[in-house]
């Protein structure tokens, strides 16, 4: 890569990556809506000479083809995501992230740039084969329970990139990312670290959905966004689909648990039923862990940093107070 456009660039994985390409050599153009994503965010490399930002729509006319100049890559992390968001409008959902994965790939075509698309560990859904691999079926709930709307555009956009690559030319690659967390995350949307983090060093009670022993895997943005971009660089890549993750597995309740003692707080912990949260028809899901086999045998993969890394820097950055 020597110049990337970076699409929801202004977010949490978005601009981290592309303050790590720059630091690379490598030139970012960002394109997002701020509907998500911050400005604030974009201030380590505002003043960069190898930065160009453009605010915009994806789908709107005119906005990929100015910031594509000069672009030979693609990375695309505009979505509609976040649980809250997600349950609110599954049609907006739909089609905030569909349509704007079609716009993509229309202006990759006729740009001939290659494309990396951010997927997530969502689309494996209710599956039972943990470790999940990327050949496994995919199993996604019923169209009447709101929260499958995002794993189901996220397939959708992982068959548009592969279709694009087979049957157009396009070289594209499939990135199913599994919980990326650290510095700069919002818990507006229902991140559940950043939401503990706060909860806790305002010493309120840590909401933890349903009973707490639904597992996951938490991965620093700096392993995901180093692993992007030498995914993008490995031509071998393209047409394949990636797990990106840490397979260290923890439970919500270990979590909530983790983060107070580390916070040193005295918050407790309060039970919530997903029914309350998030409406009747919510369906959880019980673990959500990686098989990183692929990934590590494509570019040498493997997590540099653990959860309670993450926890330090998360709990570090919400407990310094903001210059004014």
């Amino acid at each position: 890569m020597k110049k990337v456009l970076i699409t929801g660039g202004a977010g949490f994985i978005g601009s981290h990556l592309a303050e790590r390409c720059i630091a690379e050599g490598i030139a970012v153009a960002v394109v997002d809506d701020l509907s998500t994503g911050r400005l604030e965010n974009l201030k380590p490399v505002e003043d960069s000479p190898l930065f160009r930002f453009y605010e915009g729509d994806i789908r709107a006319d005119g906005v990929l083809e100015s910031a594509l100049e000069g672009c030979d890559t693609i990375i695309h992390l505009a979505a509609r995501i976040g649980l809250k968001l997600v349950v609110q409008s599954s049609l907006a959902t739909l089609e905030t992230n569909v349509e704007g994965t079609e716009s993509v790939f229309r202006a990759a075509r006729k740009n001939r740039t290659n494309v990396l698309v951010a997927s997530t560990s969502e689309v494996y859904g209710l599956a039972t084969r943990i470790p999940s691999s990327e050949d496994d079926p995919i199993t996604i709930g019923s169209p009447v329970r709101n929260r499958w709307s995002y794993a189901a555009s996220k397939a959708l956009d992982e068959f548009i990139a592969l279709g694009n690559h087979r049957e157009r030319g396009v070289p594209s690659t499939v990135v199913r990312l599994f919980n990326t967390v650290g510095p700069r995350q919002s818990g507006r949307y229902g991140m559940v670290v950043p939401t503990f983090v706060s909860q806790a060093l305002s010493g309120e009670p840590l909401t933890v959905y349903g009973d707490g022993t639904q597992t996951r895997c938490f991965c620093h943005v700096r392993d995901v966004v180093g692993a992007l971009i030498r995914l993008a660089n490995e031509p071998s890549a393209a047409g394949q689909v990636f797990n990106l993750g840490n397979p260290v597995e923890v439970t919500i309740n270990e979590l909530a648990r983790r983060v107070i003692s580390m916070a040193g707080s005295s918050s407790e912990i309060r039970y919530v039923p997903h029914s309350t949260a998030y409406g009747e028809d919510f369906e959880e899901i019980a673990r959500r862990v990686p098989d990183i086999t692929r990934i590590r045998s494509a570019i040498g993969f493997t997590p540099k940093f653990g959860l309670d890394d993450i926890l330090r820097e998360v709990i570090a950055e919400r407990s310094t107070p903001v210059a004014v």
